[in-house]
């Protein structure tokens, strides 16, 4: 079977801290963001570097098991891209940050999805879209919580309470 041509997927959000803040926050990728997001996956951060971060999801799907390997490439001080290989679906994305006046950030996910021949039919596109708004919603209120907690320190997460 060839290999999907890929749906595209936008989303922006707003978020209750300083871009500088919520790009080392989104780029701190950690073994508590299963936490975050209410999944059951493990995360294994396979290296870390000032440029690239390497790291692994494993975690139950339906009847089996699904693992994504994803590669993300940091370009301080407001982009990065995340290259994921997974058993049921790839992404190809891209996310920036950017200042807003007020202190607050607008986040934006431009992405690439591409479901592979294990995945079957895989979810709507609906299905998708609201995933990952509820997925980035939840980031965005754990990522404000900690810039209080840290007023502006800090970008290391506080674990989910």
């Amino acid at each position: 079977m060839p290999p999907s041509k890929g749906r595209r997927f936008r989303l922006e959000a707003t978020f209750d801290a300083p871009s500088d803040f919520a790009f080392r926050w989104c780029t701190d990728y950690s073994p508590e963001d299963p936490e975050i997001e209410k999944d059951d996956y493990e995360r294994r951060v396979l290296s870390r570097g000032s440029r690239r971060v390497l790291y692994q999801d494993l975690g139950p799907e339906g009847k089996g098991w699904f693992l994504n390997t994803q590669t993300v490439t940091l370009r301080p001080p407001g982009n990065w891209h995340a290259e994921s290989v997974g058993t049921y679906r790839s992404w190809s994305i891209d996310y920036s940050v950017r200042a807003l006046p007020d202190g607050r950030t607008r986040f934006a996910f431009d992405g690439i999805r591409r479901i592979t021949p294990l995945a079957g039919r895989g979810p709507t596109r609906a299905e998708v879209e609201e995933n990952l708004r509820t997925l980035w919603t939840r980031f965005g209120r754990a990522l404000a919580r900690d810039y209080r907690r840290t007023s502006g320190g800090s970008a290391r997460r506080q674990r989910p309470g």
